[in-house]
């Protein structure tokens, strides 16, 4: 369990990192923000590609930029803010990504940055049956 303040922290650098994606194609932003179990936050936003298969979600640009700061650590809280009407989840290959570092019980905050509606799940509800071994 995160602070209200750190909870709120994270939705907002969410929110932010969410102006800086590139999204010509779709001209879906999304930013996320990651809470490392070091105490760090670290956000990454959609950036697109032409070729659609080369873009990276949000959430694995934070995912990796985490990685790439402080090597393979957990991620403790993740929030996500999209422009729909209704909070985004993450797509499926993120789930997976993240499940890598993430456990289930860790909270998740989807934010419509077009609303203000923000929805708090788990990991694990998000998640369910992580495939994490090989």
């Amino acid at each position: 369990m995160i602070s209200d303040s750190l909870s709120q922290e994270l939705i907002n650098r969410a929110r932010q990192v969410r102006e800086n994606s590139y999204s010509p194609y779709s001209e879906f932003k999304v930013g996320a923000a990651i809470l490392t179990d070091k105490g760090n936050i670290y956000c990454g936003c959609n950036v697109e590609n032409a070729s659609f298969g080369g873009s990276i979600c949000a959430e694995r640009g934070a995912a990796m930029t985490a990685v790439a700061a402080e090597g393979a650590g957990r991620f403790l809280a993740i929030a996500i803010a999209s422009g729909s009407d209704e909070p985004a989840p993450p797509c499926g290959i993120c789930r997976q990504f993240l499940s890598e570092f993430t456990s289930p019980d860790a909270p998740v905050y989807l934010v419509s940055a077009k609303s203000g509606v923000v929805r708090d799940y788990t990991f694990g509800d998000l998640m369910p049956l992580t495939f994490t071994e090989f």
